[in-house]
């Protein structure tokens, strides 16, 4: 396991589903290249998409921005190692 930290920049998660998604942070990062940011954030996606359904977005790199709209208590941004992570489920319209 890495020895890096995560920190959680903002969130509207539960604190069990908030621990999931850093643990499979964590786990993409064991199994990809720190480059491959796009196996990283599918590998998330689809453990998010197991456990909580299907509609989850994952955005992972050093540099990015975003504008969405999402489900409340799906929302969770927070760096690990030198990346940033972006999970949340789309709102339905």
């Amino acid at each position: 396991m890495l020895e890096g930290k995560a920190k959680v920049e903002e969130t509207d998660m539960p604190l069990k589903m908030q621990i999931k998604a850093m643990s499979y942070a964590y786990h993409a990062l064991d199994l990809y290249d720190v480059y491959d940011c796009k196996s990283i954030a599918a590998h998330i996606k689809k453990e998010f998409d197991k456990i909580y359904g299907s509609g989850w977005q994952c955005v992972v790199g050093s540099n990015f921005g975003s504008f969405f709209s999402h489900t409340p208590g799906t929302f969770m941004y927070f760096s690990l190692e030198r990346l940033n992570f972006l999970i949340y489920k789309g709102a339905s319209s």
